[in-house]
């Protein structure tokens, strides 16, 4: 939490006018006890009209003044605690976007908006509180017993033995119910967790018939979670109880004392109201204070989560060379001028794997060149692409781009360079323009619509309602797989990137619109260096080289003939989509 502090420097004078004008209110608060006293003494005992009229008056404009303060109080207090939890979040959020891939796995998705929304919330909650009423409660249960003092010494002796009773029941059960709120929140989380992965993975679930499995493991959680805040609901409710109890016992010994030294002449009646009145609200402040101060814990531990995510260290550290640097590193291996991505005995192993996704993959590349990468379900292929932005990074060996070492680059020089169309279509909520316009702000309508014709995306365009103004819903649920793939191909087109890298982008294509596809990319000017990762050997039987995966391990490079020649593995996966050129062939 200290380290958040500093989020708050810029609502200093918030956070001291907040307080400052809840202990006004206090103090107001305060005086009231004597003004009723005044009024049952020299207004109502002695039949003084005028004393009543002119002692309501200052109660009603105690009443007035007091709830400016507070509404004052109220508006530094949220606005300090507002703005300080804006503040966290937007620089969380920062932080997370510098977070590698690697990072960001390990962390986990879950987490990261656990943080962002139900903790950051309970910190905002939790300094407002703190903020209206850390210095008001204690102000009021000491400033209470002093002016019972004031009132009458002996008879507010009852008060010193009162408070430290009320304090240990208090404070006693704020102790013990702490720690059972950080298990709560905890219990929240796996309960967050699992409705996440049920959201997200609803398609799956139900196509696996696995509702009922889902729905059992997700009653387990929510029943921990039911049965820790239960347990702590238990130990909390026995507070209120307790402490109205000392309190009325206490206002009993109180009454029974006062009425004899009223009887006796020693106090007056209106002093005995007062000093009632000075006890009911130490009762209600402590109430306030445990209450506080348990929600105070609950914010500490957020902000200590929320802490914990911003002290993740990126893994991955970023050089400053630009484009246009050509300087090689000292015991650099030499590349032609030609070469535009390398890798060189590139392997890479996930956090936390037992062993390596890649190993010893070489392969060099040449400007303008298409590359096709094929392999079985987990070879390694997606893994191969994500190497080369820097996704992850390899764990051993090297991979470069145009001569330099990928970590030599600063980000933004080398993702400059590339458009990525991931595995995964994902389109953003707005219109068709705007989702393509991410590639390139900058963009011209005429560089949009050749995007969209090369990516085969212009006829389904074209035919919608407001063409390029069309709009797209969240991921674009309104959008077939098809439809959605050609848009993530524009977006990366209208980039106009060096190296484009289509990851299986076109496995909702069929096989005329895939061939048109590559037939356009063909003929771009100028010509990127291209990835095509795929299933299909259609989709990559035409490249200039084709890397061959299984297991993690290059098992083939080279042409389509070449490997029809020389590699089990391509062969196997083209005669098993081919098997009439099998028996040709035969």
């Amino acid at each position: 939490m200290k380290k958040l502090i500093v989020y708050l420097k810029e609502y200093k004078l918030e956070s001291i006018l907040g307080p400052l004008f809840k202990l006004l209110e206090a103090s107001f608060d305060l005086i009231v006890p004597l003004v009723m006293a005044a009024i049952i003494d020299k207004g109502i005992a002695a039949g003084d009209k005028s004393m009543i009229f002119k002692m309501g008056g200052v109660l009603v404009a105690l009443a007035l003044v007091g709830m400016l303060c507070a509404f004052t109080a109220q508006y530094f207090s949220a606005k300090a605690a507002v703005g300080f939890s804006s503040k966290v979040r937007h620089a969380l959020f920062a932080h997370i976007q510098e977070l590698s891939y690697a990072d960001q796995d390990h962390t986990g998705t879950a987490t990261f908006i656990t943080r962002l929304t139900s903790d950051i919330n309970q910190i905002q909650n939790g300094l407002n509180l703190a903020l209206r009423l850390l210095l008001r409660s204690p102000f009021i249960v000491f400033g209470a017993m002093v002016m019972a003092f004031t009132v009458n010494a002996r008879a507010a002796l009852i008060f010193v033995v009162t408070i430290p009773l009320l304090s240990v029941v208090v404070f006693g059960v704020m102790l013990v119910s702490i720690p059972l709120f950080r298990k709560v929140q905890s219990a929240l989380d796996d309960v967050l967790g699992i409705t996440r992965e049920n959201l997200t993975g609803s398609r799956v679930i139900r196509a696996f018939n696995k509702e009922a499995a889902e729905a059992e493991d997700f009653d387990t959680k929510n029943e921990t979670l039911w049965n820790l805040q239960l347990y702590v609901g238990r130990i909390s409710a026995i507070m209120s109880p307790v402490t109205y109890v000392i309190i009325n016992a206490a206002t009993l010994v109180l009454l029974w004392s006062g009425a004899i030294k009223v009887d006796r002449g020693i106090l007056t009646q209106g002093q005995v109201i007062a000093l009632v009145n000075y006890m009911s609200q130490i009762l209600i402040e402590l109430v306030k204070l445990a209450n506080l101060i348990i929600q105070i814990n609950k914010a500490l531990a957020c902000a200590n989560r929320v802490q914990a995510v911003l002290d993740i260290e990126p893994s991955q550290t970023f050089g400053t060379l630009g484009e246009n640097t050509t300087v090689l590193p000292a015991g650099a291996f030499s590349l032609t001028p030609d070469t535009v991505v390398a890798f060189q005995h590139a392997c890479l192993t996930y956090p936390g794997a037992g062993a390596e996704a890649l190993t010893d993959i070489n392969l060099r590349v040449m400007k303008g060149q298409t590359i096709g990468i094929i392999g079985g379900t987990g070879s390694g292929k997606t893994s191969v692409i994500n190497m080369i932005p820097r996704f992850y990074d390899a764990t051993d060996g090297e991979v470069r781009v145009e001569e330099q070492p990928v970590q030599y680059y600063s980000k933004e020089a080398l993702r400059a360079k590339i458009g990525l169309v991931p595995q995964k279509a994902q389109l953003f909520q707005g219109t068709i323009r705007e989702n393509l316009l991410w590639g390139n702000p900058d963009a011209s309508e005429e560089a949009l619509q050749k995007a969209l014709e090369i990516s085969q995306a212009k006829e389904f365009v074209d035919q919608k309602e407001g063409g390029l103004d069309a709009v797209v819903e969240q991921n674009g649920r309104n959008l077939s797989g098809g439809q959605r793939q050609r848009l993530t191909i524009a977006r990366a087109l209208v980039r106009q990137p060096e190296i484009l890298i289509l990851d299986d982008s076109a496995s909702a294509l069929d096989f005329a619109t895939d061939a048109k596809l590559r037939q356009a990319l063909e003929h771009l000017d100028p010509k990127p260096t291209t990835f095509i990762v795929s299933q299909r050997t259609s989709s990559i039987m035409h490249a200039d080289q084709i890397l061959v995966l299984d297991d993690g391990a290059q098992v083939g490079l080279g042409t389509h003939e070449e490997l029809l020649e020389k590699c089990e593995v391509y062969k196997e996966i083209y005669y098993s989509q081919f098997p009439k050129r099998e028996e040709v062939s035969a």
